[in-house]
């Protein structure tokens, strides 16, 4: 008799990790400095020329209206946004919002989002798709470091972003690190 072959781990966060952080930042409102350094990071991607985006949002307000003017920015830009896709904060499974991000095959990634349902859906995202981290860049709600860690080890690894002055941020190793603005008149 042949032995059942072991369930798959669920990619799903166990409810004490949830919550293991305590209660978690709701995301700020973007700033203009935020949305041009997020639109720059994309720009200065040039291996491959980043056209073709998805975006995906928590259901806050904040994180749809960074959504939005990101979308419009892009468009903006004479770029393409194939998918904008949200989710609530808590969610069964994940596996349909992280497939209709990646299933138009875009070239990036931009997501604005609520710590916690971004480590919830990145899980899904690393389990379920050929998502890569290093093609995602995201508002600065996504540097939240309690977001890497409930996200577990490595799976944001590569993910960049833009802070709300205008700095930007990069994660690596599991540490978030930080990088000011460009000095006024310096060179992008």
């Amino acid at each position: 008799m042949n032995p059942r072959p072991a369930p798959a781990r669920s990619p799903l966060l166990p409810a004490p990790e949830a919550t293991a952080y305590g209660p978690l930042p709701v995301p700020a409102p973007h700033t203009a400095p935020e949305l041009a350094a997020l639109l720059r990071l994309l720009a200065d991607h040039r291996r491959p020329r980043l056209h073709d985006v998805a975006i995906g949002h928590s259901r806050d307000d904040a994180s749809r209206t960074a959504a939005a003017a990101f979308a419009d920015a892009w468009r903006a830009a004479g770029n393409a946004v194939l998918a904008v896709v949200d989710w609530p904060e808590q969610a069964a499974s994940w596996l349909r919002p992280a497939h209709r991000l990646t299933a138009p095959e875009p070239d990036a990634l931009v997501i604005a989002a609520a710590p916690l349902g971004w480590a919830q859906l990145a899980r899904r995202l690393r389990h379920s798709t050929s998502w890569r981290p290093d093609r995602t860049f995201g508002f600065a709600s996504l540097a939240e470091p309690a977001a890497t860690a409930l996200a577990g080890p490595g799976v944001l690894d590569g993910v960049r972003g833009a802070s709300a002055d205008g700095g930007t941020w990069c994660i690596e190793s599991g540490w978030t690190d930080s990088f000011p603005p460009p000095a006024p008149g310096a060179a992008a």
